[in-house]
């Protein structure tokens, strides 16, 4: 399923790292010229966010990013490719894999999760939550609370390594530990025929940790109002930050990557 088209790809976070609404502008059209120039030259240019596909598509509009993405990862997971009549559909069936594993994962947990719940709701202020789409997470009321409660997670990860969770500030939803940001870039890159050589990806929260990573993406990067813990894992990586933030220290990162022209190839 390789594609001669795309030759690499630039993978954005979407709040904080593309939009920043503490940053005037919010949005830098100077960013969209940047990334169109780079797909002229075979890049594909992908939007990973913890929102769903229509929140992100909204939030697009929103603020006035008419450019259409090449590729959505929404939620964390799931992988879309615009089709007829901006109709988003699933690309490969990462997706359908991703939904049952997710599923099992609930089923074969229930004791660690009812654990988790149990020291949520005793031992914190905090909210143990479950959606109707099946989704289960914890709202904190602050990010040393939440800190205190991953930790608890982690210490369930060494007897249960399915388990894993996306957190955001305070929010935290749990998922199957294969799914995340970093493994849908990853198959993403694979259906594209490329490999972390020809991947730059740039966030700012904790939930983009997985494809900050060198197995994903080689060039990585995140803006001026990132976490000072994803800074800190950035640089300790060989990465770039940004001083600027949001839009406009991602045209500083893709300056950094690609001032020359060059591009990679893979």
């Amino acid at each position: 399923m390789a594609s001669s088209k795309h030759r690499f790809i630039l993978c954005f976070d979407f709040d904080g790292t593309l939009v920043h609404p503490q940053s005037d502008p919010v949005y830098h059209p100077g960013l969209g010229q940047m990334i169109q120039a780079l797909r002229a030259q075979g890049a594909a240019w992908v939007v990973n966010t913890g929102r769903s596909l229509n929140q992100t598509i909204d939030g697009l509009a929103q603020h006035g990013i008419y450019m259409e993405p090449d590729f959505i990862i929404a939620q964390e997971c799931d992988i879309y490719k615009p089709g007829f009549f901006s109709r988003w559909t699933d690309f490969g069936s990462w997706n359908r894999q991703a939904r049952r594993a997710h599923e099992r994962f609930v089923k074969d947990h229930q004791p660690s999760l009812q654990a988790i719940r149990q020291m949520v709701e005793t031992q914190t202020e905090a909210s143990f939550i479950s959606g109707d789409d099946g989704g289960i997470g914890v709202v904190a009321s602050n990010d040393a609370e939440m800190d205190h409660i991953c930790a608890y997670i982690d210490s369930h990860t060494r007897q249960f390594p399915d388990i894993g969770y996306q957190r955001n500030s305070i929010y935290l939803r749990f998922s199957h530990s294969g799914y995340s940001k970093g493994t849908a870039l990853a198959e993403l890159s694979r259906l594209l025929g490329l490999d972390a050589t020809a991947c730059f990806a740039a966030g700012d929260n904790y939930n983009d940790l997985s494809m900050l990573d060198p197995l994903h993406a080689r060039m990585i990067a995140c803006p001026g109002n990132a976490l000072d813990p994803i800074k800190h894992l950035v640089h300790s990586r060989g990465g770039f930050v940004a001083s600027k933030p949001a839009s406009e220290g991602m045209m500083e990162a893709l300056t950094h990557y690609f001032g020359g022209g060059s591009v990679p190839v893979a």
